[in-house]
């Protein structure tokens, strides 16, 4: 009966070590990473660091900071939880890029007041503003040539 406790206690500590390894881990990747600028990102956001389809990150005082100096801003609401907004951005980044459209993305999932603020009701959201004004928004997957048919009309 001893071996027994014995053997699971080790099972136990060795499972607690792991765990403790994997946090300390992310934790350092997300201090050293954090684009953010906050501790506690959700893991689907600590996966999403080093993608290069999220790396044009906008934080909400900086786009409310755009938005009261009346500038033009092209902005991808999404949630780095949202299953659609995983099939999107691969797509819209990219073409973003090619186009010459700078494209901000808020990660909602961090940031989620902005789903009151900026209205948004679902996910993948792009919104046009002009002089700080929204002109005009695109929701849901779509196909590349409907993105790119929008990003044509609103965003040069």
């Amino acid at each position: 009966m001893k071996k027994v406790i014995i053997f699971l206690a080790v099972i136990i500590l060795l499972f607690g070590a792991v765990a403790l390894l994997t946090k300390m881990q992310n934790e350092e990747k997300v201090t050293e990473e954090n684009p953010y600028g906050k501790g506690n990102l959700h893991p689907e956001t600590i996966a999403q660091l080093e993608d290069p389809n999220y790396q044009n990150l906008i934080l909400p005082d900086q786009l409310e900071k755009k938005l009261d100096n009346k500038e033009d801003v092209t902005v991808y609401f999404y949630s780095s939880t949202c299953p659609h907004c995983k099939r999107t951005t691969p797509i819209v980044a990219p073409l973003a890029k090619d186009m010459n459209i700078d494209l901000v993305q808020f990660n909602l999932q961090e940031f989620d007041n902005g789903w009151d603020q900026y209205g948004i009701i679902e996910t993948p959201t792009i919104v046009q503003y002009k002089a700080g004004k929204e002109v005009n928004r695109i929701t849901q997957y779509q196909e590349k040539e409907v993105f790119e048919k929008w990003f044509e009309e609103n965003s040069k």
